[in-house]
């Protein structure tokens, strides 16, 4: 497992991407592009537009509250515990799952917010990865070099805990 120290959740407080205001303005830019969620509205919110991601990662939570708005499940859903503040091994094995057979619906009983760093070293370059900024938007990250070597910069910044 993969454990966030304190002292850097801080750097996840900024946008890693195009910060958009709502998912419609994002809608257009997306066309026939593979779409990855991370987060329930945006998630839910994509799906009611007529988009269906080709995994979505979801947690039942939005902004430490329940979601009123949980999207509805579609092809596999592979259910993991993903601790507040880490990237377990069991995550990332479902994220390399689901993106090798989409559609897939990623369940956390947990937190799912980090999901987006892994999330970008997995799917292709030219994918889309979409998450919700609390108060402030929807993120889309289009997947390509520099996004892996922000995504590696930041995992830089966990430390590796054995959770025998």
């Amino acid at each position: 497992m993969l454990i966030l120290p304190e002292e850097h959740r801080r750097l996840f407080k900024e946008p890693f991407g195009a910060l958009y205001r709502s998912i419609d303005e994002v809608v257009p830019l997306i066309e026939g592009k593979s779409v990855y969620t991370v987060g329930d509205v945006v998630t839910h919110n994509l799906k009611k537009k007529g988009i269906t991601p080709t995994v979505a990662v979801v947690d039942g939570y939005t902004m430490r509250s329940p979601c009123n708005r949980m999207p509805a499940v579609h092809g596999e859903c592979i259910h993991v515990k993903n601790p507040a503040g880490t990237i377990t091994d069991e995550l990332i094995c479902a994220l390399e799952r689901a993106v090798k057979n989409p559609p897939s619906t990623i369940i956390v009983d947990g937190e799912e917010d980090l999901a987006v760093i892994p999330l970008i070293l997995t799917v292709h370059d030219g994918a889309i990865v979409l998450y919700g900024q609390p108060h402030k938007g929807v993120v889309l990250r289009t997947v390509d070099g520099e996004a892996r070597k922000t995504a590696q910069r930041f995992l830089a910044h966990f430390i590796r805990a054995n959770t025998d």
